[in-house]
């Protein structure tokens, strides 16, 4: 999405769906209802609702969610999938000991 979205858009009020506990990022438990009230609450970004909600921050790292929220989202605002931007890709972090780090050997 190039242009920035105004945030006073009035997208209407959260109306309950029955599909809504529906759950659509797997590896978070986030369900389909979540994700439209995220987008209610005024996360109008791919971004925003990963920060908010942790959708595409599991294990798969949206891969298999990230068309579904996108969808979700565009429906929401009324826009279509290819107007909104994809999330920035982020590297998982995992730990790792410092001698790792420190780029050091084991000498046994």
């Amino acid at each position: 999405m190039s242009q920035i979205l105004d945030r006073n858009m009035d997208i209407g009020p959260f109306v309950p769906q029955p599909d809504d506990d529906l759950i659509i990022c797997r590896c978070e438990e986030i369900t389909k209802g979540e994700i439209r009230q995220a987008i209610h609450d005024g996360m109008f970004t791919m971004n925003e609702i990963k920060r908010y909600l942790r959708a595409g921050m599991g294990l798969c790292q949206g891969k298999t969610c990230g068309r579904q929220v996108k969808g979700i989202l565009a429906r929401e605002l009324g826009m279509s999938p290819a107007q909104i931007d994809d999330c920035t890709p982020r590297s998982p972090n995992r730990p790792a000991e410092m001698r790792v780090l420190g780029n050091e050997v084991d000498k046994v």
